[in-house]
């Protein structure tokens, strides 16, 4: 397994070795089970923290999305901070979904519905979305991730997504701001080297 097969790959090779992790979620410190073959499978990497500490507050209720949940930081949050919101976690990775699932689980969050992109019904909208996007995955493969799911942002929804700058956070603004007009994606703010984009719809 390469140090991006996590990315691509529904059945991790290395060994599913778990194990429990305390981290901070929602202003408390919480225990999650993480493994190997997943993304950031020892801590909560550093574009994450700065999602989840520099996007703005998530509404008290509504439909929410996780792009690439991983274990699960995002929509454990999301859950956490709205329990009256339904949050949507998707991944690829089975190894990180049952990881995610198991954590919504032991946190007693049955509003975080973990799956594959399959599994999200085709007719929901989201009010919100947050996402570490995996970057990593090369260009075609991240632009098809945007043009699937920001487009399903509601009337109101707006997704707060975390960029590396070296890794091509403006350039990524300006595709998106040209390959989806009906769409705006402006930049939020920056912090230690990261963007957040935040995509709304236009006026």
């Amino acid at each position: 397994m390469t140090e991006h097969d996590h990315y691509f790959t529904a059945e991790p090779a290395s060994a599913d070795e778990r194990r429990t992790i305390n981290v901070p979620l929602a202003g408390a410190t919480r225990t999650v089970q993480v493994a190997p073959g997943i993304f950031s499978p020892d801590r909560i990497d550093q574009g994450t923290t700065v999602l989840l500490r520099h996007a703005p507050a998530p509404p008290a209720s509504g439909t929410f999305l996780d792009l690439g949940c991983g274990w699960g930081p995002i929509a454990l949050s999301l859950g956490l901070e709205s329990p009256d919101a339904e949050v949507w976690a998707v991944d690829v990775n089975e190894r990180a979904m049952d990881l995610a699932r198991r954590n919504a689980a032991s946190l007693g969050l049955d509003r975080v519905h973990v799956g594959t992109a399959e599994q999200v019904p085709a007719e929901l909208r989201f009010d919100l979305i947050w996402s570490n996007p995996p970057i990593r995955v090369g260009k075609k493969v991240l632009h098809d991730l945007m043009t699937t799911w920001l487009p399903r942002l509601s009337a109101t929804g707006e997704a707060y997504l975390v960029v590396q700058k070296n890794l091509g956070s403006d350039s990524l603004q300006k595709w998106l701001n040209t390959e989806l007009p009906d769409l705006v994606t402006e930049r939020f703010t920056s912090v230690r080297g990261f963007r957040i984009l935040r995509v709304s719809r236009a006026a």
